[in-house]
């Protein structure tokens, strides 16, 4: 038997599976059928409140839309948050449509010209990956008579202890090597663009809050050394975000309240040209992933030398990262749970696995789970962030599962 990682709070407890305060049958009579993504808005709206009344007030917060862009998610989050990050022009679109323009930045290397484009044309505001793609997008404000609104992401020379994806203090294809970006902010600046800020992301996914809170720091104080080289100070400092969420067996949550206490300080011993600056931290996962819920329902049930399995009409085609398959090291087991059996004890082991036609996909590997037959339906949580849209929903080409928004009009 291999452990789980914990079931938020918000769906433990109960001895069938709630979700928005409705039972999870009610979820699948309103998709269909399943497999089916359900999210429950209260939940983010609980993390945005908690995040912003722990952070200095000059700290704002943005939604980094990668980390789940489902549009009635988009919707229901953007008048909360300061801004909307996005990273390709599918996600500038969707942003546009629920945020004014210069409340959206655009990250990501590989801007196509047409992007880059777009992004000017509607005031959105590019952080810029590198010295090449400043000069397309001075050339592309030129030719169209549009000042472009032009950020600078910063590689860092750190990166943030802990984190599940290191992001700076390398070689890398994402932003400009911080000791050459005071000469690259001049030459914006005398090109006469509107020179926004920086974008300074070191990690993701960390679970220390020691760890965060001095990346924080450390990344407050580059942003002022950058800025005294350059002679600017900057309008917005973007201090990325990379706050972990706990997804298998000892893992805990981090401790926002401290993270934005030492942040506090911090600000109030800046130096004197980041005293205008304005800050935000740029989150997704955090604000998101434990507030969805993957249902999808037993076809078969069946045992092999020993072993029982739980075959489902789901699959890593929809939770990627559930299986294992998605920057982990060492498979480990998301939370799970029958969802009409969540009070009963556990009485067999047993893995859960998907539709598709690879030993790769198995969504919980031998773990104890009440006895569960053919009809029944398991429970993957922490699905709310980087699920069905960083999965490869078209391999094999089974049907697209449905999405949910819960305690936000669809009830």
């Amino acid at each position: 038997m291999k452990p789980m990682g914990p079931i938020p709070p918000e769906f433990a407890g109960d001895e069938r599976l709630t979700i928005g305060g409705r039972d999870f049958s009610h979820w699948l009579d309103l998709a269909g059928d399943t497999p089916v993504f359900v999210y429950d808005m209260s939940v983010v709206e609980a993390r945005i409140a908690r995040l912003l009344n722990a952070l200095p007030g000059r700290v704002g917060v943005h939604y980094a839309i990668k980390a789940n862009p489902f549009p009635p998610l988009v919707q229901a989050i953007a008048p909360l948050v300061g801004g909307l990050d996005v990273a390709s022009a599918g996600e500038m679109d969707l942003a546009l449509k629920r945020k004014q323009p210069g409340a959206i930045s655009f990250a990501g290397p590989g801007k196509r010209d047409a992007e880059l484009e777009a992004a000017i044309t509607a005031g959105v505001t590019i952080n810029l990956e590198s010295e090449g793609e400043a000069d397309r997008a001075l050339a592309i404000g030129e030719r169209l008579g549009v000042t472009p609104r032009l950020a600078v992401r910063v590689n860092p020379d750190f990166d943030l202890r802990g984190s599940g994806m290191k992001m700076g203090g390398r070689a890398s294809p994402f932003g400009v090597d911080a000791e050459h970006v005071p000469a690259l902010v001049q030459r914006l600046c005398e090109a006469g663009a509107d020179w926004r800020g920086f974008h300074i992301f070191a990690g993701s996914q960390a679970l220390d809050s020691d760890a965060i809170a001095e990346t924080q720091a450390a990344t407050v104080a580059l942003a002022a050394r950058l800025a005294e080289a350059a002679g600017r100070t900057p309008p917005l400092v973007n201090l990325g975000g990379g706050f972990g969420i706990p997804y298998f067996p000892g893992d805990t949550p981090i401790d926002v309240e401290r993270i934005g206490a030492a942040l506090g300080e911090r600000l109030d011993a800046a130096p004197d040209i980041l005293r205008t600056s304005e800050f935000a931290i740029e989150l997704g996962r955090w604000l998101v992933g434990e507030s969805g819920v993957y249902l999808t329902r037993i076809v078969d049930r069946k045992e092999s030398r020993g072993e029982v399995f739980l075959v489902v009409d789901g699959g890593l085609h929809h939770q990627l990262a559930a299986s294992g398959n998605f920057g982990t090291v060492v498979r480990r087991n998301y939370p799970a749970a029958i969802a009409a059996k969540m009070a009963e004890e556990a009485q067999e082991t047993v893995s859960v696995v998907g539709c598709l036609c690879t030993p790769l996909d198995r969504l919980a590997d031998r773990v104890a789970l009440p006895r569960a037959d053919v009809g029944d339906v398991a429970a993957i949580f922490l699905a709310g962030a980087y699920g069905l849209t960083a999965s490869p929903t078209v391999f094999l080409g089974h049907p697209k599962p449905a999405e949910l928004l819960a305690n936000s009009g669809q009830t």
